[in-house]
């Protein structure tokens, strides 16, 4: 009796193990999909960062990471100082978490005349900290990312109008696939608690 019993346990303990070990491949299988899906709708475009380094947008900006994402322009002079102003309040609010637990990210709508060495006199202008990244590239790259963002208008005309871009703030949360915007004048204690909920 006690053998029948030793051996139906250990046929049940293994069964228990390989279906637990199928259910880890399954959802590893699951994960790594979901993950490629991202990496495609994102897309890995090409981008210069403000210290001159080649990046891709997904690989080595989006992904795994919590992010705050705006447009603007250096030569922008009507909402994109305010914008910048607003984001400073947030990243001041989040203090040592930027660049660790919340990364920013401003990418240029006018990369042609935007190279990471008028970002860097931009970010300094402005007295930006770590943990916030400005982007630059070619237009064609900008343009598929910030469609992919949100950052569109169904009118073509409109949509062609680059300063329609720069009112908002797109934040998002990489690992669980969450997103939402809001304008970027929003109040800086709303924005963080945005991020915290998506966090």
């Amino acid at each position: 009796m006690n053998a029948k019993r030793s051996t139906l346990l250990t046929l049940l303990a293994s069964a228990a193990t390989s279906a637990v070990s199928a259910t880890t491949v399954a959802w590893e299988a699951e994960r790594r999909s979901a993950d490629t899906f991202r990496g495609h709708y994102f897309t890995n475009a090409s981008f210069v960062d403000h210290t001159g380094r080649h990046v891709k947008f997904y690989d080595n900006i989006i992904q795994d990471k919590v992010v705050v994402v705006n447009m603007m322009y250096t030569a922008c002079t009507s909402v994109c100082p305010s914008n910048t102003a607003n984001l400073l309040n947030v990243q001041r609010a989040l203090g040592n978490r930027m660049g660790r637990d919340v990364h920013m990210v401003s990418l240029s709508l006018l990369p042609e005349l935007d190279s990471p060495s008028a970002l860097r006199a931009y970010m300094q202008r402005y007295g930006v900290g770590p943990g916030w990244t400005f982007l630059t590239g070619t237009r064609g790259n900008t343009d598929i990312v910030r469609r992919r963002l949100g950052f569109y208008d169904s009118d073509p005309a409109a949509d062609a109008d680059l300063f329609r871009h720069t009112g908002m703030v797109s934040i998002g949360n990489d690992k669980i696939d969450r997103w939402c915007m809001m304008p970027a004048l929003t109040a800086a204690d709303q924005i963080v608690r945005s991020i915290e909920e998506i966090a």
